[in-house]
């Protein structure tokens, strides 16, 4: 089970997505460019010391964390707004990535279009979405629920 982020935007949502990564061994990815550099202070306050304790890898594009992830034979879920399978219902696999998009945009096409499959998380239709790193802890607490037991 991995988490990737395509072209983060807020480093406070990546520092909190990382510490959540280290503290259940999940290995993070992320997909540039990234809103911020990875040196930034509101990113190192909110992971903490954490972030020396997590599996960080950086791709330099979506071909590049694309082209990676078929060679290793990785399946991709993609969480969005647009989704049309609930992540409660969805079957997770241990060879999964749960990819996750920008705070200000999401993904574009071609990138969903990749997916494996495009995972919601239910919602009031009224508002508009869930804070990232929110988001993230949901579904990766079901992802591992469902893979680790």
């Amino acid at each position: 089970m991995r988490i990737a982020l395509y072209q983060p935007d807020i480093p406070q949502n990546t520092g909190t997505i990382l510490r959540l990564c280290a503290c259940l061994d999940v290995e993070a990815h992320i997909i540039e460019p990234a809103g911020f550099p990875i040196s930034d202070r509101h990113f190192r306050r909110a992971g903490m010391d954490y972030l020396d304790q997590v599996s960080i890898v950086r791709h330099i594009s979506w071909r590049h964390f694309d082209e990676w992830r078929r060679e290793a034979g990785c399946k991709l879920a993609l969480f969005t707004t647009k989704g049309a399978e609930p992540y409660l219902t969805h079957s997770y696999t241990d060879n999964e990535i749960l990819l996750f998009g920008r705070e200000s945009a999401g993904v574009p096409e071609d990138v969903a279009a990749a997916a494996d499959s495009r995972v919601v998380i239910p919602m009031r239709e009224s508002l508009r979405s869930i804070n990232l790193a929110m988001t993230v802890a949901m579904a990766l607490g079901e992802a591992l629920r469902q893979t680790r037991g």
